[in-house]
């Protein structure tokens, strides 16, 4: 039995960038956290006793006979790259899904890093990331940019560029004193929609053709946002968001609502210097940057959403227990 423990992400700045389409051209770079907040999957092999060779359960339970039979893009495919048969898999989450924290980039990520683990195969976090990508983005056919797997696979406060040669991951380096006042200073709330990424991310590579010059910008920000963390004033971090999530409405009108808006705007008003919706947009998670001394006021003007509190975590993808298996196919003699 694997039990897999992985986090879901924050994406601050440069969301967009990491589409190939656009990055193979100009380059990207993303800055994004990792938080305390997990997917976990559990896997084992099932044995031959049922009348289905393989259970699997998310919001749905699936009982099968073979991997084409497998209704969930992510799971069937996941099995398929990796010739998995036979399988009881348990995913369980501390957040919803389609929320903006690449959920489902996180249980891509699980799906391997537990099937590489249930066959006694050690994978980096590299090629963790990189066969994540090709899961979601190649065997599902799903659009979207490529951050997610990788946040979600190495874990941490980084920088992630992107060019057409790949990616790299640095850590961004701040003393613990700012990055806690720094997490400190985030607030989270769900809006309370949850929406599918997908359709949004489509509207997204059709601006990357027109809206060239926005996306642009918006690697300019990620700079000034990495200088704001480092070097400079923190509370500019916050003014960049505010900046960054306007210029991004600009690009694709399907990123927020007009409920959505009004939510932001009222945090504003109450002290909030600047925030976004995490994600493609259309639902989620609503993340505010807002000084401590104005938090219980943009607490009380948000009272219908939920507040969710988190904090940055460095771990990424892991194994939380191994006990490998003997394992023979159903009805075969060879053992893997």
């Amino acid at each position: 039995m694997i039990i897999t423990q992985v986090p879901f992400r924050v994406s601050f700045f440069g969301g967009g960038t990491d589409f190939p389409a656009f990055y193979h051209k100009h380059g990207g770079k993303v800055i994004s956290t990792s938080i305390d907040k997990y997917c976990y999957l559990n896997v084992r092999h099932l044995p031959p006793f049922f009348d289905y060779s393989s259970n699997i359960t998310y919001s749905h339970i699936e009982r099968v006979n073979g991997e084409d039979e497998i209704k969930h893009p992510a799971i069937r495919e996941a099995m398929k790259f990796l010739d998995m048969h036979d399988l009881s898999i348990t995913y369980d989450a501390d957040l919803p899904a389609r929320s903006g924290l690449g959920t489902s980039s996180s249980l891509a990520v699980a799906l391997l890093l537990s099937f590489y683990a249930l066959k006694g195969k050690h994978v980096d976090k590299r090629r963790l990331a990189e066969e994540a990508i090709h899961l979601e983005r190649v065997l599902c056919r799903e659009s979207g940019g490529v951050q997610d797997q990788i946040a979600a696979a190495y874990g941490g406060l980084n920088r992630i560029d992107f060019s057409a040669d790949g990616f790299e991951v640095s850590p961004i380096v701040i003393s613990n004193a700012k990055k806690e006042r720094l997490n400190e200073n985030l607030m989270m709330f769900f809006t309370g929609f949850s929406r599918f990424s997908s359709t949004i991310q489509t509207e997204h590579e059709k601006a990357i053709q027109t809206k060239g010059q926005q996306l642009l910008e918006l690697l300019t920000l990620a700079d000034e946002a990495e200088k704001s963390l480092t070097t400079g004033d923190l509370d500019e971090f916050g003014r960049l968001l505010d900046y960054t999530w306007r210029l991004k409405r600009g690009l694709n009108t399907a990123v927020s609502t007009n409920v959505i808006d009004q939510f932001y705007e009222t945090a504003r008003q109450a002290g909030a210097l600047g925030g976004k919706l995490l994600g493609a947009g259309g639902g989620g998670f609503l993340l505010m940057y807002v000084r401590r001394e104005q938090q219980e006021a943009v607490r009380q003007a948000l009272h219908g959403l939920k507040e969710i509190p988190f904090r940055f975590e460095t771990g990424g993808a892991r194994i939380l227990y191994y006990a490998p298996e003997d394992y023979t196919p159903h009805g075969g003699e060879q053992a893997c």
